[in-house]
């Protein structure tokens, strides 16, 4: 007897933006962008994480109330989804990988959100990712997402170094192109360096702990 197949996990990207942003949702959620990088720096990070850990950092540490049981169901479909549809787009190359950036008026991508998203998720096992910010190479890796994502005055310990304004203004310029390869950089490291120590340099740099935005 034939088995009828698995029905497609619900992607309604569409559906999720609309709660993250409507009233709820708990005041202190992501919203799209930035649950976007947060997803994609889970996925990339040292050690997989399990969600029972990680979706509470999406609705800000607060208990999301949903109006109904399909509601709840496609809320949480949705980000499981997308979860797949990341390290799946990520298994396939630079190609496939297409990041929730917001654009502004212009046509131009407004990525802070997003990158603060990630960090945000690197800041679910900060130990291990400050283990990586003392290789001196992979600290420079982690530079643009921390310029771009990281919150100053919620993290005084953060010590990015001084960018001079033009660097800053090209930056954000090609931020989207530099921040793909980061990505890309970061994960084939935690790939190369899987149940290994990481090597330690002289960078004393440390990653900005977890805050949440609105």
């Amino acid at each position: 007897m034939a088995h009828s197949p698995t029905p497609a996990v619900v992607v309604d990207l569409d559906a999720l933006d609309a709660w993250l942003l409507s009233e709820d949702s708990p005041e202190t959620s992501m919203v799209l962008s930035d649950l976007d990088g947060f997803l994609t720096g889970i996925i990339v990070g040292p050690e997989p994480i399990p969600p029972t850990e990680w979706l509470p950092r999406i609705w800000g540490g607060q208990e999301p109330v949903f109006t109904s049981a399909d509601q709840a169901r496609l809320i949480l479909e949705t980000i499981m989804g997308r979860y797949k549809e990341i390290a799946e787009h990520l298994d396939a190359g630079p190609d496939s990988f297409d990041p929730l950036f917001e654009y502004g008026p212009e046509g131009h991508p407004v990525v802070t959100d997003w990158a603060a998203g990630f960090v945000d998720a690197a800041m679910l096992r900060p130990r291990a990712w400050e283990e990586m910010l003392r290789n001196d190479q992979m600290a420079a890796v982690f530079w643009p997402m921390l310029l771009l994502g990281a919150d100053d005055d919620a993290h005084p310990q953060f010590d990015a170094p001084p960018v001079p304004e033009e660097a800053m203004d090209e930056l954000y310029e090609n931020a989207d192109a530099i921040l793909s390869e980061c990505v890309f950089r970061i994960r084939a490291f935690w790939q190369n360096h899987a149940g290994q120590p990481v090597s330690k340099h002289k960078s004393r740099r440390r990653p900005p702990d977890s805050r949440r935005r609105r």
